[in-house]
């Protein structure tokens, strides 16, 4: 008679892939929030006005700042990627599978090319610079921590919710995946580190890079593991 510990563990919580809406969404603000900014239109003069009421606040400058700081590491590509390389190894010694971690490496690849190529490609500066948003020196937009934050805790949630890990470690993925970007760009924001339009794309093309890795899962990565599996069988 199976016990209570050989039942396996229930999905309490969905494995984050974005539904096409979503995407579509996503791509939509991108996009349109880029030809605002790259046209000097009215987002821009939204962002100098909250710059301008944060510059007041300096936080920086305050006790407050180390706590706040904490906060934005979050979106800290160190601080997912030691979380990542814990779950993916714990993973792969009990499910006797690398594919978590080729997960892992395709999110992280695109993300950093995608991201990079925009902040390359757009060269706003951050709110430390006034007076000059678009510098071929600039590199601030999107926020990278929030792209950062949404994809790779997403991929965490994924891997969590997937390989059935206890319920609370899939709802503590589950809640770094929603609560991490939003409390990264937030904080981000406060300190003045980034304007509010980089936090904003930074979550759609988090969203829209996390599809893409699902994609790319279902299309070729989970078909070639099953085709493995077919030759090890015969």
């Amino acid at each position: 008679m199976a016990t209570a510990a050989d039942r396996p563990v229930p999905r309490v919580v969905g494995v984050g892939r974005p539904p096409w809406w979503v995407l579509l969404l996503a791509a939509l603000v991108t996009v349109g929030v880029t030809v605002n900014l790259l046209g000097r239109g009215w987002l821009e003069r939204m962002d100098l006005r909250v710059s301008e009421v944060t510059s007041v606040w300096a936080l920086r400058d305050s006790w407050a700042y180390w706590p706040i700081w904490v906060v934005t590491q979050l979106g800290g590509r160190v601080t997912i990627l030691v979380v990542l390389a814990g779950l993916v190894t714990w993973l792969a010694v009990r499910e006797r599978t690398l594919v978590p971690l080729v997960r892992v490496v395709v999110a992280l690849a695109l993300l950093t090319t995608v991201v990079y190529a925009f902040k390359w490609g757009t060269g706003r500066t951050a709110p430390a610079f006034p007076g000059s948003f678009f510098h071929q020196d600039g590199a601030s937009y999107p926020s990278g921590h929030v792209a950062n934050a949404v994809l790779m805790w997403g991929v965490a949630r994924w891997q969590a919710v997937e390989y059935r890990l206890p319920a609370g470690v899939q709802r503590a993925a589950w809640l770094l995946s929603v609560l991490g970007p939003v409390a990264t760009g937030v904080a981000m924001v406060a300190l003045d580190f980034h304007w509010v339009t980089d936090a904003v794309v930074g979550l759609s093309v988090g969203l829209l890079l996390l599809g893409v890795v699902h994609a790319l899962d279902a299309a070729v990565l989970s078909r070639w593991v099953g085709a493995r599996a077919g030759r090890s069988e015969a």
